[in-house]
């Protein structure tokens, strides 16, 4: 009965394993080795471990902080810029490049605006919105570093990838098929709340002005998806993790 219950145990952690690994996958460009015949169901776990692969992120972000404590911040807000960018492989900064060019070409037409967002090529709207985000994000890392406010740096993919739960739980998928259709199908919404209560506490404790500004860009973001497309798509969802932890990083570094 015992070598039973251990390989019960055994199997359910290699499966909490996998799912880890999967959203990893998902939300990095860490090498993580390929999974085949992935389940809609399986998508939907995955999903529910995006905060703690943020939470990764974060960590990588406050060594370059950690091993070299005295050296430049906007050196060192640069180095953040990049690594940040090169770990998510720009995942989602491509998702802002897409929906500011569906957002700019697609004015009066639904129909152009869903076209442009299927669209992998990065037009000027889209160009322009990344770099946007990057000199935002800079910015407010170089007031941030020169400040040691290290927590707040490391917190700011955590509470992106949750408000991507969040919109996947609060916005209707707008493509019967993919990755956002599988997610917010078979999601575990109890969990998430949970999850999301968790990093509400969080940022409550690190900074009120940082959650009040995100969460306020996080409406604006919901209104436009809804008013212009209906709902979401993965595009506009990974948008929301770059939004989000844009506009946090900026409400923090503000008061400061």
């Amino acid at each position: 009965m015992a070598s039973e219950k251990e390989t019960v145990m055994d199997r359910r952690s290699a499966g909490k394993l996998n799912i880890l690994l999967l959203a990893l996958s998902l939300m990095t460009r860490i090498p993580i080795p390929k999974q085949e015949n992935i389940r809609a169901e399986e998508y939907a776990r995955a999903a529910l471990y995006f905060p703690l692969t943020g939470a990764l992120i974060g960590g990588m972000l406050i060594l370059p902080l950690i091993f070299f404590p005295f050296s430049s911040p906007i050196l060192l807000a640069a180095i953040l810029t990049f690594l940040w960018t090169a770990v998510t492989g720009g995942l989602h900064l491509k998702g802002v490049g897409s929906s500011a060019d569906a957002w700019v070409g697609g004015i009066g037409d639904e129909e152009k605006t869903h076209r442009i967002l299927k669209d992998k090529i990065t037009g000027d709207a889209g160009t322009t919105a990344i770099a946007g985000i990057l000199i935002l994000k800079f910015a407010a890392l170089t007031v941030l570093v020169e400040h040691s406010f290290l927590w707040s740096i490391a917190l700011a993919p955590v509470l992106g990838r949750g408000l991507m739960l969040l919109m996947f739980m609060t916005t209707p998928c707008v493509r019967a098929q993919g990755l956002t259709s599988a997610v917010t199908t078979f999601l575990q919404r109890d969990v998430v709340r949970l999850i999301l209560a968790v990093c509400l506490l969080f940022a409550v404790i690190v900074s009120l002005n940082g959650l009040l500004l995100m969460v306020a860009g996080f409406l604006f973001v919901r209104r436009l998806e809804l008013k212009r497309l209906g709902g979401c798509t993965i595009d506009t969802a990974g948008a929301s993790v770059e939004f989000g932890e844009m506009f946090w990083l900026v409400g923090v570094a503000l008061m400061i």
